[in-house]
């Protein structure tokens, strides 16, 4: 498999400090993209994976101007989610991972998804109204995944631009360009947009698991069926659509009468992660398996010749 790689939260990222060094620009080398592609040799299945909130690399100028600390900002990230479903190219998918925090830019968000209340002067065309916006979490996050404020000041526009040219763009791009060639290539695209949630106020009889189509609108049904069939095989209480049916994403590229298919996966964080340190528990090994699974049981299933 072929992988560009683009670095972890220390790397690539200013010192928790926040300090620069004010060196000249003039002879830096060029930016890293803000994602990892992780390609198959070669590709035997219409499927793409995205892991848009796993990102760790924390920009110099966040760190400079929050007012937390890097935990508290770390608990935006769908933490781990890119090495859950990294072997997913092993069934012949294309695997698709942001590198920049959540907490700095939200990729699954509109980007027109911003708080007038965060900036010097009021962003044009804002969607305030939103209800994520209302919540904090726009594209520019107001607040972190434990309800904290981040930024010590207000942003300028120039900033929001800067992220959105720098990091929302290309990945976006990026993805569009996948859903393209994979139509093209076997006449259809199947989009899963790979997410975990916290396991907090879910109830004793949680799911673990939440798979949203948008209430059927961004998925053929014999995707979600099949993928909450091949869960439920794996062991896991499964939903649909509550309480997450999808945002940005699935909403942008799930388009299944022009046969481009998108399913979001909510994985509940307790099953693998310790929430309170952010570390990596005995559960994290069987997750990663147990998504491997998932993909190669779409994989077998050769959704091009029932979808195209």
């Amino acid at each position: 498999m072929r992988r560009m790689d683009t670095g972890d939260h220390g790397q690539g990222a200013a010192p928790a400090s926040g300090a620069d060094d004010a060196r000249t620009h003039a002879h830096e080398p060029r930016p890293d993209p803000p994602f990892v592609l992780i390609e198959p040799l070669r590709r035997s299945a219409p499927l793409i994976f995205a892991s848009p909130h796993s990102g760790r690399r924390y920009p110099a100028d966040l760190l400079a101007n929050t007012r937390i600390g890097l935990l508290s900002l770390r608990r935006s990230e769908d933490a781990y989610v890119d090495e859950l479903f990294a072997g997913a190219a092993a069934h012949g998918a294309c695997v698709l991972s942001a590198t920049i925090a959540r907490a700095y830019l939200d990729l699954n968000r509109d980007p027109a998804e911003l708080d007038p209340e965060m900036f010097e002067q009021r962003p044009p065309h804002a969607l305030a109204g939103s209800a994520r916006v209302q919540a904090g979490l726009g594209a520019i996050p107001r607040v972190s995944g434990d309800g904290q404020v981040i930024y010590r000041q207000r942003l300028t526009l120039a900033d929001a631009a800067r992220r959105m040219e720098a990091i929302h763009a290309p990945y976006h791009a990026m993805l569009a360009n996948l859903m393209v060639e994979t139509k093209a290539n076997f006449g259809c695209a199947v989009l899963i947009d790979c997410h975990s949630m916290p396991s907090s106020a879910r109830g004793a009889h949680a799911p673990d698991i939440v798979l949203g189509d948008r209430f059927g609108a961004s998925c053929h049904p014999s995707v979600t069926a099949l993928a909450e069939a091949t869960l439920r095989r794996l062991g896991y209480r499964v939903a649909r659509n509550a309480p997450f049916a999808g945002g940005h994403t699935t909403q942008t590229y799930g388009r299944p009468s022009q046969r481009a298919h998108a399913l979001q996966i909510e994985i509940n964080r307790a099953l693998y992660l310790d929430e309170r340190t952010l570390e990596r528990t005995n559960g994290f090994a069987r997750m990663r398996a147990d998504m491997s699974r998932l993909a190669e049981a779409l994989s077998a299933a050769a959704l091009h010749k029932s979808l195209a």
